[in-house]
Formats: C-alpha cells, sequence, structure tokens
C-alpha cells in the first residue's frame, strides 16, 4: 500500500491509554493518522516515535477538547493534510462523579463539552470529507465513539457521565440512518470499566485485575475498521463478567 492510498484516521485523546493503543496499532496496519491530544509535548513525542516504528505518517495537532476554535483548526489541519477520512475515532473525553443532588451544573457543562459537544463538531466538519471517502471505500467511513455502559445502565454517582455517553450512543445510530447512503456509518464502543488512568481511583472498590484491559477494548475498536460499509455495529458492548452482565 503506498502513502497515497493507506487509509486514514483521525483519533482524538491519542497520546496515552485507550487512544494510543487504537492509534498504534492502526499505524502497524498502514493507516496514515492525525493524532490529537490536548498537552502537546506528549502528543508531539508519541507521534514522532509512532512514525519512526511504523513508517507511517503521523500528523499532530493539539487541541482541547473543550475549546470550539481549537476543535474547529483540528478539523481543518486534518482535511489539509490528507484530504480523506475513512475513520474518526472519538476516544478523548472526561469523567466525573458525584451523587445526583449535589452534581455541579457547571462540571457537567464542562463534561458536556468535551463527550458531546466536541464528538459533535468533529462530526459535523469531516463529514463531507467522510461522505467523500464513503463513497469510495467498500469500508465505508466509520464514526466510532468511545461511549461507556453506564451510557446503557445506570451506575451510582455517574448521572452526568452517563448522560454524555448516552448522548454519544445516539449521535452515532443518528448519525447512520441519516448518512448510510453516503457509506457513512457511527458505532458507540461502550464498555465497563477500564483499567486506565481514569478509573485509577476505584482500585479499592473494583482491582484493576478484573477490569476489562485497555488492549482490548483497542483491539475490537479497531476491528470494526475492517468491516465492509455494509455492516453496521450500532453498538459494541464489552462488560465484565458477573452475575449481572449490564453492570460496568
Amino acid at each position: 500500500m503506498s502513502a497515497d492510498d493507506a487509509r486514514v484516521a483521525l483519533v482524538t485523546g491519542a497520546s496515552r491509554g485507550i487512544g494510543a493503543l487504537i492509534a498504534r496499532t492502526l499505524a502497524e496496519r498502514g493507516w496514515n493518522l492525525t493524532v490529537s491530544a490536548r498537552q502537546p509535548e506528549a502528543l508531539q513525542g508519541f507521534a514522532h516515535a509512532l512514525a519512526a516504528d511504523t513508517g507511517r505518517r503521523i500528523v499532530a495537532v493539539a487541541a482541547d477538547m473543550s475549546d470550539e476554535a481549537a476543535v474547529e483548526q483540528l478539523a481543518r489541519e486534518h482535511v489539509d493534510a490528507f484530504g480523506r477520512t475513512d475513520a474518526l475515532v472519538l476516544n478523548a473525553g472526561m469523567g466525573a462523579i458525584g451523587r445526583f443532588a449535589e452534581f455541579p451544573l457547571r462540571r457537567l457543562d464542562k463534561l458536556y463539552a468535551v463527550n458531546v459537544r466536541s464528538a459533535y463538531q468533529l462530526v459535523q466538519q469531516l463529514l463531507p470529507t467522510m461522505r467523500a471517502t464513503g463513497g469510495l471505500s467498500s469500508k465505508g467511513a466509520r464514526v466510532i465513539a468511545m461511549a461507556s455502559m453506564t451510557g446503557i445502565s445506570a451506575e451510582p454517582l455517574n448521572s452526568a457521565y452517563g448522560a454524555t455517553k448516552a448522548a454519544l450512543i445516539s449521535l452515532c445510530e443518528t448519525l447512520t440512518v441519516e448518512e448510510y447512503e453516503h457509506g457513512v456509518s457511527g458505532v458507540a464502543v461502550c464498555p465497563g470499566y477500564v483499567a486506565t488512568d481514569m478509573t485509577s481511583g476505584l482500585a479499592d472498590t473494583i482491582a484493576p485485575t478484573e477490569m476489562i484491559t485497555a488492549r482490548d477494548v483497542a483491539d475490537q475498536t479497531v476491528a470494526l475498521t475492517e468491516l465492509e460499509r455494509t455492516v453496521v455495529v450500532p453498538r459494541l458492548l464489552l462488560t465484565r463478567p458477573g452475575p449481572n452482565l449490564w453492570h460496568a
């Protein structure tokens, strides 16, 4: 596969954890990438190492997902660099827990801006190039959003976080029914608790060894990009074993 016909993805939240594993796996399979994260130094270091290790073209664009102008610039630089989008992996996100009765509205606003609004904005801005790519590729063009089991089944203290993830699930499903004729579809990946930095505070309640691994989430996410455009997976549920399969 030459550089000109390589598949292309934009991966947000790409400098560590699940996002870094997704980006690395895609690059190792021959994809060119735009990678984004909030901290420019860590992102540039990751992108440089990934390009050196895989020989792929890796463009790094630092962006704060709560900043509308920064998200717009990210989309513009991605399109300018590659002119196609086979996959948009919406992995950037933030978490916050708290009792419903006491949860600060300002924190809800920040959660919504990072987890939902930035995703909606990126999809809108990249839709023209995804339509163009989806019409040419047998694989179509896919939006893959990292949602959560908390967006499907209620968990205590997760009223705000779960609501943003439920919104992502709805966003992906609506995108599919509106854009399938252009070869564009959406899928929400919905894992339970994953052993990452975001869940480190839960170690006293759930041992990291009992959580889903970041590698399993990344591998299943990348596998979605190999499906033909005639196959839609509205939601990919990944939960931990136990007496209740609908828990995070």
